[in-house]
């Protein structure tokens, strides 16, 4: 297994070093960020209204789900344990400099999403079984005219969505930070030692309840857990951050200064270089917002939505949410606690989160355990939906129980696995996911900036 660990770590290494997938993400989200205006920053107040309008049931247009809905269901899969134990790993290997290059991910991701978003309305499709479909297959397919390169990029990024759904950061990360946060609870809080199983055990079984109801009842339930969860966690957070706020300037200094220069070994942590900072930030940056990875418009996709950019305002609001408050919270926690050199958190994910919390609030770990089993949760249902529908676009319908059936058991080997393996396999397959995602959506920028001037042309012409 340590073979095979390190195997993907180096592959994982290659794709994620700052000239590969960072630069491309880089990119891609600058590009578009010029072509529609920087949307993210200029309409930012107008997306935050839309997403209190679609709170209060205000969706119109054709759609599925509602608004509320798809952003519940693409924040469900968003805000995962890529913000517990995904953070912790990203500091854990990159420094801390590594949260500064996860912001500027971030930054011009929010252009990316409102980009992808936008593409799912506008190319979504009616299935045989009358069902809604988007997603990058469908408006890459739909929107580049060579219909070669179309179709070679689709299969391409429904092949890696399927496998990252099924081996990624969307089943096997969650269950295994579900696993590990839980055993620290149980271990901090009750003074037991619960095995890694029993945890895995609970949370396949809740998920594969929910997966017989599709996504009707997925969106049902991300609509009522995802609000619960961020508060619970956010508020736990800003707890701690208050009670230590002497020490946030001196996090935020950290972050800053190791953000453009090595970071040096202290305690047990090894030291990380500049290039580590980079690809640590902007993997754990894309893991957790999922901006460019292409998931997040199979949901926006299908909402009901009168314009295409309704639905891509919210996309912004939802990469703001995920990483400059939910993650940035966790990276201040871990960096102001000091743990983050301890040696024994050297291998660990969301049970470090749980230990950084746990020096202020006692009995934070069992907070954080419960978090993880709602954030991982959400996560997993969402993922599901996601890899499933990857998998509709090249088998067809009739192939979508079996994948809900390996999804379901992999979820229980993932609680087992070890923390190296199953995140670098996790990043990997991102990796290989986002890059025919990315590619399509250069192609289609044009259609992206002709759809957000036609609408905010209209909007100021009526106002």
């Amino acid at each position: 297994m340590t073979g095979l660990t390190e195997r993907i770590q180096a592959i994982d290494g290659f794709v994620w070093q700052p000239f590969a997938m960072p630069l491309v993400l880089l990119l891609v989200g600058g590009a578009l960020s010029v072509m529609t205006g920087g949307v993210q920053i200029r309409r930012f107040p107008l997306a935050v209204r839309m997403v209190l309008r679609s709170i209060r049931g205000k969706s119109s247009g054709d759609g599925t789900i509602t608004q509320f809905q798809a952003l519940s269901t693409a924040l469900a899969s968003t805000v995962g344990n890529g913000n517990i134990g995904g953070v912790a790993t990203a500091i854990l290997i990159g420094g801390p400099g590594a949260i500064f290059w996860m912001w500027v991910c971030a930054a011009v991701g929010m252009a990316t999403k409102y980009a992808e978003a936008v593409l799912g309305v506008h190319h979504r499709v009616r299935r045989e079984t009358g069902e809604l479909a988007s997603g990058p297959m469908y408006y890459i397919t739909g929107g580049i005219p060579h219909a070669l390169t179309g179709k070679t990029l689709a299969m391409m990024f429904a092949l890696f969505g399927a496998c990252g759904a099924l081996l990624g950061t969307g089943n096997m990360a969650q269950s295994n930070t579900i696993a590990r946060t839980f055993v620290e609870a149980a271990r901090t809080v009750g003074g037991l030692e619960v095995p890694m199983w029993v945890p895995g055990l609970l949370i396949t079984a809740s998920v594969g309840l929910v997966l017989l109801g599709g996504i009707q009842r997925i969106a049902a339930v991300a609509e009522r857990i995802v609000p619960a969860m961020l508060v619970l966690y956010l508020v736990s957070a800003i707890a701690y951050l208050l009670l230590n706020i002497d020490q946030v300037p001196d996090a935020l200094t950290l972050i800053l200064s190791h953000a453009f220069s090595p970071s040096a070994a202290v305690g047990g942590f090894a030291g990380a270089s500049m290039a580590q900072a980079i690809a640590a930030g902007v993997s754990r940056g894309v893991l957790s917002n999922e901006a460019g990875l292409g998931t997040a418009p199979i949901a926006h996709g299908i909402a009901k939505v009168s314009h295409p950019v309704d639905q891509g305002l919210i996309g912004i609001f939802e990469v703001f949410t995920d990483t400059i408050v939910v993650c940035s919270l966790t990276a201040f926690v871990i960096l102001t606690s000091g743990l983050w050199t301890d040696p024994t958190f050297q291998n660990a994910s969301g049970d470090l989160t749980a230990a950084a919390l746990s020096t202020t609030i006692p009995g934070a770990s069992l907070i954080v355990a419960v978090c993880s089993f709602l954030f991982g949760f959400s996560t997993l249902i969402g993922w599901c939906y996601y890899g499933e529908k990857c998998v509709e676009f090249l088998f067809g319908s009739g192939i979508i129980t079996v994948y809900r059936m390996a999804f379901t058991a992999l979820i229980m080997v993932g609680s087992m696995v070890s923390v190296p393996l199953v995140w670098a396999l996790g990043t990997l397959l991102n990796g290989f996911m986002a890059f025919p995602n990315l590619v399509g959506m250069l192609f289609l920028a044009r259609a992206v900036k002709r759809l957000t001037n036609q609408y905010f042309t209209a909007k100021a012409e009526t106002a």
